[in-house]
């Protein structure tokens, strides 16, 4: 209930709201410790409900932490029934996480303009992206998780080995040790492929000499990891080797820029000098990181464009990447906490080029 009470402190006491709905299914869950929700209502007189299906219904009384819960029956319209509840508890202004143009037109339009509607996303936003620690003990083992996939990833990429059956080896392992599932898409590109940052994962055969960029992730009680290496099935070439010195040392030096109250776009900016000093900024094509939580890409951004500040708690990536068309790509990733002095790694400090002999 702290998580609820923080949000109400702000939206009701501060905002002036007087009731909350919730209905993106990642802040349901952070709030009622459930997945599967329709969508949650938090008045400021009376007590706060979820709505849910029959499929979820059992599973939803199970584990829905300080909610009542409430069943929308087969041939119910659940933005009727909520419209029903909001006048039954008086609500006059009531804030929104966020709802389709389809389903806000159709509750204003049963309040009658009763109760006014607004959204307020980032009043949530305001609470998920600062970490509790029980929050960062799940990441912890997120981090774990994703770690044991990558050293999977080091022993079987060699030569002749399929871009899936390195990601198959790798997810089980992940598994096998309690994982949740998967992050996101398990990243496995090889040879030119590995020039395309989001590159996927396909039925091509790793060759002597290919540059193979593995991301992968793993979640844990919804908790999400984020880790990349980079790595050559056989001897690194000369150039391979300079380009992946290059991507590590920016790494570094943007993860010893993490502080609290940085400014993103700075860190950004420390990672992006040292890869254009080596004359490879324009192959530098993306941010340099997100958050992550229960989603693997959250506030706040770390990029050129960012207005975003650090704050103790935050949980980011630091992944600066060189991709050269027609030749290859590489990519560092780690994810990390923000702390009051340095940043701590939730993904294990271990960096090779070379796969396991």
């Amino acid at each position: 209930m702290n998580r609820v009470n923080a949000l109400t402190q702000n939206a009701f006491e501060q905002k002036g709201f007087d009731g909350f709905l919730i209905s993106n299914e990642h802040n349901m869950l952070y709030f009622t410790g459930c997945p599967g929700l329709a969508c949650a209502l938090i008045p400021k007189t009376g007590a706060n409900a979820v709505y849910v299906y029959s499929v979820n219904y059992e599973q939803a009384k199970a584990e829905a932490e300080c909610f009542e819960v409430k069943l929308v029956k087969r041939g119910e319209n659940l933005i009727e029934k909520l419209a029903k509840q909001v006048k039954a508890f008086k609500i006059r202004k009531l804030a929104v996480d966020e709802l389709s143009h389809e389903n806000y037109r159709n509750l204003a339009k049963q309040l009658r303009g009763e109760t006014r509607l607004k959204l307020q996303g980032d009043l949530v936003w305001e609470l998920r992206r600062v970490k509790d620690e029980e929050e960062l003990k799940l990441m912890r083992k997120a981090g774990e998780l994703t770690t044991e996939g990558m050293r999977v990833a080091y022993e079987v990429i060699k030569p002749g080995v399929k871009e899936f059956e390195v990601a198959g080896e790798i997810e089980y392992a992940m598994r096998k040790h309690g994982c949740w599932g998967t992050a996101f898409e398990t990243i496995v590109a090889s040879g030119v492929r590995s020039a395309f940052p989001h590159g996927g994962c396909t039925d091509k055969t790793i060759r002597d000499g290919d540059l193979v960029v593995v991301d992968i992730g793993a979640t844990y009680c919804h908790y999400r990891s984020d880790m990349t290496r980079t790595l050559v099935a056989g001897k690194p070439s000369e150039k391979q080797k300079r380009i992946y010195d290059i991507v590590r040392l920016a790494q570094d030096k943007a993860f010893q820029a993490v502080k609290p109250n940085a400014k993103a776009k700075i860190i950004d900016a420390v990672a992006r000098k040292t890869i254009e000093d080596a004359g490879y900024g324009e192959y530098f094509v993306h941010g340099l990181g997100h958050g992550v939580g229960l989603e693997v890409h959250e506030p706040p951004t770390l990029g050129p464009e960012s207005k975003d500040r650090l704050m103790i708690g935050n949980v980011v990536t630091i992944e600066p990447g060189v991709y050269l068309i027609g030749f290859g790509g590489v990519r560092v990733e780690d994810t990390v906490i923000v702390r009051k002095g340095k940043a701590e790694k939730l993904t294990n400090d271990f960096y090779s080029l070379e796969a396991e002999k």
